[in-house]
């Protein structure tokens, strides 16, 4: 009796736990994993190319193999791209345009993000009268395609006497931000603990003050996501750019199109390579330095409501 209730305390002991071991080649691994490598290689293949073309002259260009790697590499093209390359009679490069989305991005973005900012916050925890019919409004608005209002707009310009200027593309863009940042900060605002704001109001703060003091120093992540998806939309923006900013404004996007459009003497495919790669570099390295930064303002609530 004694012996197995010795054998029973043993097998009680050894008893396996905790989650069963899988295979490393199991065939579901094998599967999943064989689908992500073919969907990051139909994603990575034409970065691949655009860089190999980027790096050959137009002699190993012309020998047709495009996913051959450059047997001498050169940074002509890129240097022809950035100050040579023509757009029509201009043979500036796309400089003058990168410079000119310089110009066009950075006002849109602060003006669109700190708007949005107090419009999300009011709606979050200042309620007023009709807030949820103007925040319906304002939705609504985010839906409405560009191509409806274009026409409106161009005669709203031209009243406002900035037609054919770089305020005119800040002030669409600014507008046109507004729904879809307000609706992140809204919901971000009301996923935070709303004891804080009650503690604020009982010691006194106003509006302002619980927004500065309280809510924006906690806010560090969904500026992030507000400001990368408005670098991101403005940036590569081309429509708004063709149509208000001017021919002497036109951002990086519609440079970038004049030169690859250019019918003038050979096609420098190389260059044309290049100057892509410039015109997507900016939101690229955005996302690169403030990824972790996204994704924790993205899981903090900004998607939630």
């Amino acid at each position: 009796m004694a012996m197995a209730t010795t054998t029973n305390s043993i097998a009680s002991v050894v008893e396996p736990a905790g989650a069963r071991p899988r295979r490393m080649f199991a065939p579901s691994t094998i599967i999943l994993y064989s689908i992500l490598t073919v969907a990051a290689l139909y994603y990575l293949l034409p970065l691949y190319v655009m860089v190999v073309t980027s790096l050959k002259d137009m002699t190993e260009i012309r020998m047709g193999n495009i996913f051959a790697p450059p047997v001498q590499i050169t940074f002509e093209p890129w240097v022809k791209a950035w100050s040579q390359a023509c757009t029509g009679l201009d043979c500036s490069g796309i400089s003058v345009g990168f410079w000119k989305s310089v110009k066009i991005t950075i006002p849109s973005v602060i003006i669109s993000v700190a708007i949005a900012s107090v419009n999300g916050y009011g709606l979050s925890y200042w309620r007023f009268k009709g807030s949820e019919v103007f925040f319906t409004i304002l939705l609504f608005g985010a839906f409405i395609p560009y191509q409806v209002m274009l026409y409106p707009l161009v005669i709203i310009m031209r009243e406002l006497g900035i037609f054919s200027t770089i305020w005119a593309v800040v002030l669409v863009h600014t507008i046109f931000g507004m729904p879809i940042n307000t609706l992140l900060f809204r919901n971000y605002f009301a996923s935070l603990p709303p004891e804080l704001f009650k503690a604020a109001r009982v010691d006194g703060a106003g509006f302002w003050q619980v927004f500065f003091r309280i809510m924006l120093p906690m806010s560090l992540p969904i500026f992030v996501v507000s400001m990368i998806i408005q670098i991101t939309g403005i940036w590569n923006d081309f429509l708004f750019g063709v149509i208000f900013a001017g021919n002497q404004n036109f951002p990086m996007t519609v440079q970038l199109n004049n030169i690859v459009n250019a019918v003038q003497g050979v096609k420098e495919y190389n260059v044309n390579m290049a100057a892509t790669l410039l015109t997507g570099a900016v939101p690229l390295i955005v996302y690169f330095v403030s990824g972790r930064l996204f994704v924790r303002g993205i899981a903090a609530g900004a998607v939630k409501g």
